[in-house]
């Protein structure tokens, strides 16, 4: 591990417990019968404690997606040939991805990288370019990438997100786009998770029922040539990740360490979490599951952090786009801290309270 990495996994405090004291408070007296916005309360006080203020604002947003290419597609585990990966990076910054239109709905800036798209990508003003490689390799052949390609894809991950709060960032989602990364991430899970390979994988792009099949099969060879050990996260991510994994570890870990509330997408961001919590344990107060994808092994992936999805809407198209929409359910739970009036403000009286009436 290098210290650049250590150091931001050091800068990883508790959240701040009397913020959370001073929200919770707060919300008790605002002119509701206390616990009636649900989870909404919850919410706002996890994020008043993550940015350790008592009445948190999130003005600035944004949702950091990041590409790549996969060397196991080459074993015909996804309905799509890897150009799409490049195809669809033109698409989002062109503005016509579902993320895109999503984002703007939001308030929310997207934020593209190319973390190993398998071609050259054309300079473009939103593209952000930390390509450690022209994707992975074939993961059932020996390692995904090296020891020192998951450090740098980790650590690209830091620096984007360092450069996205020099602009202003409040709250950020994760995305992703890269063919073949559903398989990358079930191995991640069953290898984070302890659990079977068909308990965790899906069917992706659309696969039918014989492609599942040979997708679990694959999968499983995969782990046997690898051995990858939960126990050593940045050697599950080498063995059997991918770059834009590595990288959204990277944005998870600099995120917490900023106090930077982190809104995780589907499974392919559930699997860099898996990574990132093996890192750094501390950063799971930190982090908000957006959704729980219709691919099975992201709820194994959440089960295993802890974390309730906020929406199910049986989404699985990835980019970030379960993330956004959660930042709305985020952004409306901090409003409604910062802006109800509390009872006294309002001059409405409490559940409870003596009320005194004069009599002739």
């Amino acid at each position: 591990m290098s210290r650049y990495l250590e150091r931001a996994i050091q800068g990883i405090g508790p959240l701040d417990e009397k913020t959370m004291v001073a929200a919770r408070a707060r919300q008790d007296s605002l002119t509701k019968p206390q616990g009636s916005l649900g989870r909404l309360e919850e919410i706002s006080v996890k994020v008043a404690g993550i940015k350790g203020e008592a009445m948190p604002a999130l003005e600035y947003k944004a949702i950091i997606t990041m590409a790549a290419d996969h060397g196991v597609v080459a074993q015909g585990v996804s309905l799509y040939p890897p150009e799409v990966t490049a195809e669809m990076v033109q698409n989002f910054l062109r503005g016509g991805a579902g993320i895109n239109v999503l984002a703007r709905q939001v308030g929310a800036r997207v934020v593209v990288v190319d973390m190993g798209v398998a071609s050259d990508l054309e300079p473009h003003p939103g593209l952000i370019s930390k390509k450690v490689a022209y994707g992975t390799r074939d993961m059932t052949k020996g390692p995904a990438m090296s020891q020192e390609e998951a450090i740098h894809a980790v650590e690209a991950g830091l620096e984007v997100l360092e450069q996205e709060v020099g602009k202003g960032l409040d709250i950020v989602g994760t995305g992703d786009m890269g063919i073949g990364n559903t398989t990358s991430s079930s191995a991640i899970t069953a290898a984070m998770c302890g659990k079977l390979v068909a308990e965790v994988t899906g069917r992706g792009t659309g696969i039918d029922d014989g492609q599942l099949a040979h997708k679990v099969m694959v999968i499983e060879r995969a782990l046997r040539v690898n051995q990858p050990d939960a126990r050593d996260p940045l050697g599950v991510l080498a063995k059997v990740g991918g770059f834009e994994i590595g990288g959204l570890v990277g944005v998870m870990i600099a995120a917490a360490a900023h106090r930077v509330p982190i809104v995780i997408d589907g499974f392919i961001s559930g699997a860099a979490a898996l990574i990132a919590t093996g890192l750094a344990p501390q950063l799971r107060d930190y982090l908000i599951a957006g959704h729980v994808s219709a691919e099975k092994g992201h709820r194994a992936a959440l089960e295993h952090l802890g974390l309730r999805p906020l929406l199910d809407l049986e989404m699985r198209l990835g980019e970030g786009t379960g993330a956004v929409l959660a930042i709305f359910i985020v952004e409306a739970a901090v409003k409604t801290l910062a802006q109800m009036a509390t009872f006294p403000e309002a001059g409405v009286h409490e559940a409870g309270e003596r009320i005194e009436t004069k009599t002739d």
